[in-house]
């Protein structure tokens, strides 16, 4: 791969460099973040600053961001999070994948933890192979961070195809897959070195004709779940253990992005606090879901999450990150992943109460205007946590 100049930057990369890093303002005692983080102040560079995908050979445009160590095609870090997509997926060059992922590099999914640019190669051409047409449009895609760094990107893209090749639940059905998939990365360098992704797996297995918790046993019976390890347990020990969880206050005076989501989620899923829905969202917020759910006011956001603690009464759930882009007047961007642990002791949204612990992780996409949260798009990881919950023996437990 080769290197370009970084001459050419624009008034946007100025203000990257001077905008706020993130500080951890808000968070629980004791709780650990990632470092700070630069964030970007403007959505000046967003998902169509690309220039399209479909142009792979299109002249290399002028560069809009210090990206020291990138090819020379890309202007900009969300050009190069799309058009890399449409090159190993769509024009199915799946090659690519060694020069834009480390050789090392770690894999969060619906299926849980892998390591190595093999696994992920192996998996692309499983998935091309059973969706030889798929198209991959990108929805949003929510970046910060620079070239020293290394960036950050939450990318939300919508999946149009068809099933037309065998593939891990039986043979092609030929049916149309339509849903969409959140995958963030950390990229320094042309390459991505980590990657949570999250396929709305039950959402895809639903369209294609598939039994959702027939195939989640069978996914649990054949190996599929992780132990549980001593990290996961920490929130749901704290809660049985009599340590009542301490209210998180949201910021007062000038609007705090990272406070705010940190508090929300604390206070919501650990607190218990369903009030906050009414005191961070817009009343007529439209919110889509895990499993391709969605609602069209806070209501409705409220719902799923008291669905969620109705069903793990002793969820406890840690915000993992946060990162955005946007200012006060323009209003904010914000890409959020999260991971919780609880017990199936309630009727909530998985039938009668299995009395078995699982982990759930998730990433959302937080966008505010006027300090109010009017859209939402989040996805956890709905699948792994049925086999969890129905594979004939339970997933390795501690203690």
């Amino acid at each position: 791969m080769s290197g370009k100049s970084d001459e050419h930057t624009t008034d946007t990369a100025a203000q990257v460099a001077a905008a706020p890093r993130a500080t951890g303002r808000g968070a629980p005692e004791g709780t650990m973040h990632a470092p700070a983080r630069t964030m970007p102040t403007d959505h000046a560079i967003r998902v169509d600053s690309g220039h399209g995908a479909d142009e792979p050979a299109r002249v290399a445009g002028e560069r809009r961001q210090p990206m020291r160590g990138f090819e020379d095609t890309y202007t900009d870090i969300v050009d190069y999070i799309v058009r890399i997509t449409h090159r190993i997926w769509e024009d199915q060059d799946v090659g690519y994948i060694y020069d834009t992922y480390s050789p090392g590099c770690r894999l969060h999914g619906d299926n849980g933890y892998s390591y190595g640019v093999e696994q992920l190669v192996d998996g692309t051409m499983q998935s091309i192979n059973a969706f030889p047409d798929c198209r991959h449009y990108a929805d949003d895609v929510i970046w910060a961070g620079d070239q020293d760094q290394g960036f950050v990107t939450s990318h939300r893209a919508i999946n149009i195809g068809h099933h037309t090749g065998p593939w891990r639940w039986g043979p092609p059905t030929g049916r149309k897959l339509d849903t969409w998939v959140m995958a963030n990365c950390v990229v320094r360098d042309n390459e991505i070195y980590e990657e949570w992704v999250l396929y709305n797996t039950a959402a895809k297995l639903q369209q294609l004709g598939v039994n959702v918790v027939d195939a989640a046993r069978t996914y649990g019976n054949e190996g599929g779940i992780a132990p549980l390890t001593a990290r996961q347990f920490s929130e749901p020990l704290r809660l049985t253990g009599g340590r009542k969880p301490e209210t998180m206050p949201l910021p007062t005076g000038a609007f705090d992005v990272e406070q705010t989501v940190r508090a929300l989620f604390h206070n919501v899923y650990n607190r218990r606090d369903l009030s906050m829905f009414d005191r961070v969202y817009a009343d007529a917020v439209r919110w889509h879901g895990t499993t391709n759910r969605t609602g069209r006011n806070r209501s409705d956001v409220r719902g799923m999450a008291r669905s969620l603690l109705a069903t793990f009464p002793d969820l406890g759930v840690a915000v993992d990150e946060v990162y955005w882009m946007g200012n006060d007047t323009d209003g904010y961007s914000v890409s959020v992943r999260w991971s919780g642990t609880g017990t199936h002791r309630g009727y909530g949204l998985y039938g009668t109460p299995t009395g078995r612990r699982a982990h759930l992780w998730g990433m959302s996409q937080l966008y505010f205007s006027g300090g109010r949260i009017v859209e939402e798009w989040s996805l956890f990881n709905e699948f792994d946590v049925l086999a969890q919950l129905l594979a004939d023996e339970p997933p390795a437990q501690l203690g």
